[in-house]
């Protein structure tokens, strides 16, 4: 399968060529970024796949190529909004998108715990998600924080935009889904949902080591992608495999 990388030149871009180069049933097939000679056009063209980490503009435009080609298209981006996310969905609707926050598999169990516990506990409990990660990160919640509110408003089947709590000013709204945010140094990732009850405290907590982890997942979820119908998928999708 030969394996596009858009965004090659970026963190997660060069790790990916390498995984790509190290894999004996894939082949590289080149890669774009904004200084590079290869187009996004000529990309998706010879590529089977293409995997994403770029920015959200950027992003945009690979769905469409996507969708015109008729190529998988895996997406790591973060930072979009849901404008842009409805765009995706309805570029979804000619080849086989998938969109991730975080394509660590150990991430996205947590997401799915964090949803199923916050069901169980109820409003009785509340939540609080802590996340850090290294100094040059821009979006603030991380994109995989969010994801973890959101599993959390599922669970509690209550509306995500209108309770997360962000920038807190006063006193904790009962039903208020928290978020609070580090940077420095070089830490790769780690993200920590609490659930506060009277008397305990409840943390689940996944912590990244090394980046090549969202590298290798993403390699994985690429090749069950590239088998897939069209549409537009999560991680949750993928998970179902197990």
């Amino acid at each position: 399968m030969k394996v596009g990388i858009a965004g090659c030149n970026g963190r997660m871009g060069q790790l990916l060529v390498q995984e790509v180069e190290a894999s004996e049933s894939l082949s590289l097939s080149g890669g774009c970024d904004r200084d590079s000679d290869l187009s996004a056009e000529k990309l998706f063209e010879i590529s089977d796949i293409v995997i994403d980490f770029s920015s959200p503009e950027a992003s945009l435009h690979h769905a469409q190529l996507a969708s015109q080609n008729k190529k998988a298209l895996l997406i790591g981006t973060t930072g979009f909004s849901p404008e842009q996310i409805d765009q995706l969905k309805k570029f979804g609707e000619a080849a086989p998108i998938l969109l991730s926050a975080n394509t660590s598999l150990g991430v996205n169990l947590l997401v799915q715990l964090t949803k199923k516990v916050a069901g169980i506990l109820g409003n009785d409990y509340a939540i609080e998600i802590l996340e850090s990660h290294h100094k040059h990160k821009i979006d603030a919640p991380s994109g995989t924080a969010l994801a973890l509110g959101k599993a959390a408003a599922e669970g509690r089947q209550i509306d995500f935009e209108s309770h997360k709590s962000i920038d807190r000013n006063g006193a904790r709204k009962a039903d208020d889904i928290g978020f609070s945010v580090m940077r420095g140094g070089d830490v790769v990732g780690e993200h920590t949902v609490y659930f506060y009850g009277e008397g305990e405290r409840l943390e689940l907590t996944h912590r990244a080591t090394d980046r090549k982890l969202f590298a290798k997942g993403a390699i994985t979820t690429a090749k069950w992608l590239a088998t897939q119908k069209p549409g537009f998928y999560t991680m949750d999708d993928f998970l179902k495999i197990f």
